[in-house]
C-alpha cells in the first residue's frame, strides 16, 4: 500500500514537473524583444505594472489612457528606466479615438504585435443605488472599449505571431454583490474574449482571457462608490489590501505576461478566485446563496451619487490598508 502511494505521488510529481516544463518551453518560443505592445489603461495600476514587465522583456511600448497628465508620468518613468515607449491619449469607449490610436501606432511603430486591454472602471454599491447610466458607463469602458481596440487592431495583427490579452475579472465569471455594473460588463468581456479565442485560433492569433481576483494595484483610490460611500469604500479597501485575499500586483503582472507569451486561453489569478470559479462551476446555487448572505452584511445606503474613492472619508485605520495605499502610491493611482 505504501509502495503504491509513493508511486502515485511520484507519478503526480513527474506530471506536474512535465506540465511546468512544457509551459516554460512555450513561453520561451515567443520572445518579446522588439515587439510592439499596446496597453490600454497603461498609465496606472495593473496597466502600468504590465508595461514595466513587458519593458523588462525588451518590448516596445505604446500606452493609451484618458488622463494626459497621468499618462505622461507613466511614460516618463518607463523612458527613464530605458524603455522605448510612446503615450497616446485615448478614450477607448470612443471609436474615433481608437481609430486614431491604431493609426498612430502603425505610423510610429510600423506594426502591432500584442494588444493588452486593461482599461476599465469599477462602480461599487448596492443594486438599488445604481442607475442605467452606471451600467452604460461600465459597458462603454469594460466591454465596448476592449471591443473597439480589438476591432481596430485586427487588420494589423499578423497570423501566427500576434497576441491579444483581455483583462476581465473573477467578476466576469461569478457575479459579485455590490459590483453589478462591473460584473455585467466583465461577463460580456469574458464571453467575447473566449469566443474570439476560438474564432482567431485558425489564424494563429492567440487570445488570452485573464480573470483575476482581488489584486493590490491601488484601485480603490479611483473606483466609484455609491450608497453609503464611506462604508462601501471601507470594505473594498480592506479586501484589496489583505494578503490572504488579494494578490500582489507585480506578481499578477508577471503571470499575465507569461500567459500571453505561451498563448494561454484562460488565466485565473489568486487562490480565492480559482476556488470560487471551481465551486461556481460545480455548485452555482451555493455561490448565489453565499452571495445573498454577503449582501446582508454589506452596507445598506441608498445614495445614488457617485463618489471617487480618493475623495471619500476613510473609515479604516491606515495600518489595515497599508498595502493598498502603498500600491496606489507606487502605481500612479494617486
Amino acid at each position: 500500500m505504501k509502495l503504491s502511494l509513493s508511486r502515485a505521488l511520484g507519478a503526480l510529481g513527474l506530471l506536474a514537473a512535465g506540465c511546468f516544463a512544457a509551459r516554460r518551453w512555450r513561453e520561451s518560443r515567443y520572445s518579446l524583444a522588439g515587439r510592439v505592445v499596446l496597453i490600454t489603461g497603461g498609465s496606472r495600476g495593473l496597466g502600468l505594472m504590465l508595461a514595466r514587465e513587458y519593458a523588462r522583456h525588451g518590448a516596445r511600448l505604446v500606452l493609451a489612457a484618458r488622463d494626459s497628465a497621468t499618462l505622461e508620468a507613466a511614460r516618463s518613468e518607463l523612458a527613464a528606466a530605458g524603455a522605448e515607449v510612446i503615450a497616446v491619449p485615448c478614450d477607448v469607449g470612443n471609436r474615433g479615438d481608437v481609430a486614431d490610436l491604431i493609426e498612430t501606432v502603425i505610423e510610429r511603430c510600423g506594426r502591432i504585435d500584442v494588444v493588452v486591454n486593461d482599461a476599465g472602471r469599477i462602480e461599487v454599491g448596492p443594486a438599488w443605488a445604481m442607475t442605467a447610466t452606471d451600467f452604460e458607463h461600465a459597458m462603454k469602458t469594460n466591454f465596448w472599449g476592449a471591443f473597439n481596440v480589438v476591432n481596430a487592431s485586427l487588420p494589423h495583427l499578423l497570423p501566427g505571431e500576434s497576441r491579444i490579452v483581455n483583462i476581465s475579472s473573477i467578476g466576469g465569471l461569478i457575479s459579485v454583490p455590490h459590483l453589478l455594473p462591473y460584473s455585467a460588463s466583465k461577463f460580456a468581456l469574458t464571453g467575447f474574449s473566449l469566443g474570439l479565442a476560438a474564432e482567431l485560433a485558425p489564424k494563429g492569433i492567440r487570445v488570452t482571457t485573464v480573470c483575476p481576483g482581488l489584486m493590490r494595484t491601488g484601485s480603490p483610490v479611483n473606483a466609484s462608490f455609491k450608497g453609503d460611500a464611506a462604508s462601501e469604500h471601507a470594505w473594498f479597501d480592506v479586501a484589496d489590501s489583505l494578503p490572504l485575499l488579494s494578490m500582489s500586483g507585480p506578481r499578477a503582472a508577471r503571470a499575465i505576461v507569461r500567459a500571453s507569451r505561451r498563448g494561454a486561453t484562460l488565466l485565473k489569478l489568486g487562490w480565492s478566485a480559482k476556488l470560487a470559479a471551481v465551486v461556481n462551476a460545480l455548485w452555482p446555487t451555493a455561490i448565489v446563496r453565499a452571495s445573498a448572505i454577503a449582501v446582508r452584511l454589506l452596507p445598506k445606503g441608498e445614495d445614488t451619487r457617485a463618489h471617487r474613492g480618493g475623495d471619500v472619508e476613510r473609515k479604516t485605520p491606515e495600518w489595515l490598508t497599508a498595502l493598498s495605499d502603498r500600491a496606489a502610491l507606487a502605481n500612479n493611482e494617486l
